[in-house]
């Protein structure tokens, strides 16, 4: 009988992270010394996740010792994760780094515990066993998600290439042992009971397993005495204070079942799937941030800068955002509003680092250019093309481009009084007119008119200037001639803000931009139509939606009510859905030829909120859809905007499928998943087959392309496919849902899941079967522009890395080389070529598997990371 002392900490969740910190703080305080004083309380688990001995250290930095000595005798367990992270709510890098990173910390304090301990994620990903094994782990241990068809509290649990651990069933949850009662007899009682509620489900030769903890639960200091007390009072049962990898070494592991695939069922723990579409503006932030370290500032910043001037301590700090965030309660949103801000903030700081670093990366390319001009450069691994906005010196038309504005000559031309020039001249001591528009040069002349006052702007800040001087220089030659008029102007080269269309640039790579015919058919806009040769799109005037070469009824709004709570997704007893606007308009934006774009405002009568099981209420809703077509394209992007005035209600938009569907394929962490068109419940939740998605769904042929609406549904039968684009509620947690009958967490009343305010939401559709790893590239990676000056040695066109045969998840600098992970989404085995390069595969902990040249082979549905030999 193995009894696991523990707390469970969640950072932030029904209070902010500040105040459970207070309460952590005090845990540890008086526990450590107790613990370390009393060696009959053998072991602890310190939850699994290193941040909370870091959020301990950062006030108590003296601890460290203790904590060290404590795990470095074994009786402290620590890690393998930094925090314990949803798994389908975050991209599949960052549960690699959010490992890496809690591995890597509890070295110093003598290792990581080797159990992936994953106790109260909303289910599990389907990639988790290979992800464990890739980091040297054989055993898991899981609580939601497990489905009926595991009777047992050990099984096999197989990844999609084939990967398996063997996974503890924690049946009773991670409490099944909370607040062990003070008297030996009263315990054994309670393991007498707890043995009789699990003993069909245990495996043969298998012990009990008893988790004596919860959530920011005590440790109860007398467990040690109670334990010695219990064993000497009978010989049915020996009970140990032991850890997680101390009892799994015995567990058993002859004729377990086995489970491939992911873990999501609400058979007998709730997985709350409501989580993935609550609060869509976190999921947005996540989704934003994410591309931005993962996919721009990496990769941008290991290719095109040198290995000394990488920014590991800046993106050191985005990952530590992205990772505290990735926290099931964090990224979840099912918490207060103020954890939700602070989720929202750290978003943005992530996403600023990761954007700042990107830029500098690619001007260090652009001012290695050999010729000056435009340079564009790809950030993905695969050669595509696509539009790019730019700015073009110069007048009039540009060849092969779309003009969306003008910047003339002459900016400003006045005559001001003497206060309003002070008040000039103060403003722009930053040399900053607006965003794209510095002060360079100061021109003052004097003549019989007067003054004259030139300023020479240009887009960059070229020439940092003492605008005080020039203040004072203005001023006091204005002040000794107070009848002479001060003429003041404003000059900058003209220039054009244009689209074009770019092809072929290099993955990885990049290119430059002359202007030249367009290279492919051109956008048209129409009246309620928009084409490009590829595809066509024409609105539907009677309802709003659209038909997609043909194929009609897409992007259908669908407004129902929702009497749930953060977690889950709950109808009202009398719900009133509205699908029907009264009214459509629909007009053209911009006519092409690089890009078409027509706005379609479709006005509805809403239901305002929903008050005893019952939608009462009304408001009246215009929701601005933008159907943009691009040269080159073979999809349609969708922008809906909309002031949300409703509570208690979700919005989806509807997409009947090209054929009925009976499965779904959607990406996950390092995989697309096949999903069917119901889920497994449980007598305390329903089964509701909404499902995650992390940028792509296919079904029935379409694509639908996202970014952080994660949640969607099979609906009419397979015949259509649901994306939910807001989910408005009012309750962290409610009591007595018609899906959940028992509440999820505290029932606090909260304003900020309700989104009360603006929406915009970003999606685009695909008929057809195009690689989605693809389409989600070509939506949501941009294309980068720069304008290098000249006077380098690179070429007008190249690629810096070369990779082939796989997804890349990711390009970054280490001490030991450029490091690079691929993944294979297919069924089928593939060759990964690195163009002649020379490396090692790795493992997550940074250890060499095997050497190879040129290329290697990845099996179906395999993860490598890779460590490149560097170039001479």
């Amino acid at each position: 009988m193995a009894i696991v002392p523990h707390t469970h900490w969640d950072r932030e969740w029904y209070s902010p992270f500040q105040t459970f910190r207070l309460r952590l703080v005090d845990l540890l305080d008086g526990f450590l010394p107790r613990f370390e004083a009393d060696a009959s309380y053998s072991r602890f688990l310190l939850d699994g996740q290193m941040a909370v001995v870091d959020d301990y250290l950062a006030v108590r930095p003296e601890g460290e010792a203790v904590l060290k000595r404590l795990a470095g005798s074994g009786r402290l367990a620590m890690g393998p994760w930094y925090t314990l992270p949803d798994e389908f709510l975050v991209s599949g890098e960052t549960l690699v780094r959010n490992l890496q990173m809690g591995m890597e910390r509890a070295t110093e304090f003598g290792g990581a515990m080797d159990v992936g301990y994953l106790p109260d994620m909303f289910g599990h990903v389907a990639q988790m066993p290979q992800l464990l094994r890739l980091a040297g782990m054989q055993h898991a241990v899981v609580w939601r998600g497990v489905p009926s068809a595991i009777d047992c509290t050990g099984f096999w649990w197989e990844a999609p290439d084939g990967s398996r651990v063997r996974a503890e069933y924690l049946r009773g949850g991670y409490s099944n042992g909370e607040s062990i009662p003070d008297d030996a007899k009263a315990l054994v009682g309670r393991i007498r009971g707890w043995e009789a509620e699990i003993a069909h489900a245990l495996p043969p030769g298998g012990g009990i397993l008893f988790m004596n903890g919860t959530d920011h639960q005590v440790p109860q200091p007398w467990l040690g005495r109670v334990v010695a007390e219990a064993n000497g009072l009978q010989d049915d049962y020996r009970l140990v204070i032991t850890s997680l990898a101390e009892y799994l070494v015995d567990a058993p592991i002859e004729r377990l079942p086995t489970w491939a695939g992911e873990l999501r069922s609400g058979a007998r723990a709730n997985v709350l799937m409501g989580v993935a579409s609550n609060r869509v503006d976190v999921k947005q932030a996540a989704a934003r941030a994410e591309r931005a370290v993962e996919r721009l500032a990496e990769p941008l910043c290991a290719l095109f800068l040198p290995p000394t001037a990488w920014p590991e301590a800046l993106l050191q700090t985005a990952w530590l955002q992205l990772v505290r965030n990735a926290a099931h309660d964090s990224v979840c949103a099912c918490s207060v509003d103020e954890v939700c801000s602070a989720v929202v903030h750290r978003y943005a700081e992530a996403r600023q680092i990761g954007e700042g670093l990107a830029d500098r990366a690619g001007r260090a390319l652009a001012a290695s250019m050999a010729e000056p001009g435009v340079v564009v450069v790809n950030p993905s691994a695969r050669g595509r093309g696509g539009v790019v906005q730019l700015d073009v010196p110069g007048e009039g038309p540009v060849a092969g481009a779309q003009v969306l504005g003008e910047r003339g000559a002459v900016l400003a031309d006045f005559s001001p009084p003497l206060d309003e020039l002070t008040m000039l001249l103060s403003a722009l001591r930053s040399q900053q007119i607006d965003d794209h528009t510095f002060i360079n040069r100061v021109d003052l002349d004097e003549d019989d008119d007067g003054l004259r006052l030139t300023l020479h702007a240009d887009a960059r800040l070229r020439t940092p200037l003492v605008l005080d001087d020039v203040k004072a220089a203005v001023l006091e030659r204005a002040r000794a001639h107070p009848d002479a008029p001060v003429h003041v102007r404003i000059l900058q080269p003209p220039s054009r803000t244009v689209l074009a269309h770019v092809d072929g640039v290099p993955g990885f790579g990049w290119t430059t931009w002359a202007p030249s015919p367009l290279p492919v058919p051109p956008a048209v806009a129409n009246g309620a139509t928009i084409g490009n040769g590829i595809v066509s799109v024409e609105v539907d005037p009677s309802d709003g939606t659209f038909a997609l070469d043909g194929h009609r009824g897409l992007d259908r709004l669908v407004d129902g009510g929702d009497h749930g709570d953060t977690y889950n997704y709950s109808p009202p007893e009398a719900d009133v859905e509205v699908d029907t606007p009264e009214s459509v308009e629909v007009s053209v934006l911009e006519g092409g030829p690089v890009r078409a774009r027509l706005a379609v405002v479709r006005r509805y009568r809403w239901p305002e909120r929903i008050t005893r099981g019952s939608r009462v209420g009304e408001q009246q809703v215009a929701v601005t859809t933008t159907l943009e077509l691009r040269a080159g394209e073979d999809f349609v992007r969708v922008t809906a905007a909309f002031e949300n005035r409703c509570r208690d209600h979700r919005l989806r938009a509807v997409f009947p499928l090209l054929s009925p569907a009976s499965v779904s394929r959607a990406e996950c962490a390092f995989a697309v998943v096949e999903r069917g068109l119901t889920a497994e419940g449980g007598p305390n939740e329903r089964g509701l087959p909404t499902f995650p998605s992390r940028r792509f769904v296919s079904a029935g042929g379409l694509t639908i392309v996202h970014e952080g609406l994660l949640e969607y549904e099979l609906v009419d039968g397979g015949g259509a496919l649901a994306l939910t684009l807001l989910r408005a509620t009012g309750m962290l947690s409610r009591v007595g849902l018609s899906y959940r009958p028992l509440p999820a967490g505290p029932p606090i009343r909260m304003e900020g899941p309700q989104m009360l305010g603006p929406v915009e939401v970003r999606y685009a559709v695909h008929a057809g079967g195009r690689d989605p790893y693809a389409l989600a590239d070509d939506v949501l990676l941009p294309l980068v522009v720069h304008d290098a000056p000249g006077g380098g040695g690179r070429p007008a066109a190249g690629t810096a890395l070369a990779v082939d045969g796989a997804e890349v998840s990711a390009v970054r600098q280490t001490p030991g080389g450029l490091e690079v992970r691929v993944f294979n989404p297919s069924a089928s085995g593939t060759t990964v070529s690195f163009a002649e390069r020379r490396g090692w595969t790795v493992d997550l902990r940074g250890a060499p598997v095997e050497p190879f040249d040129g290329s290697f082979t990845l099996r179906p549905w395999g993860i490598a990371t890779v460590r490149l030999t560097p170039t001479e």
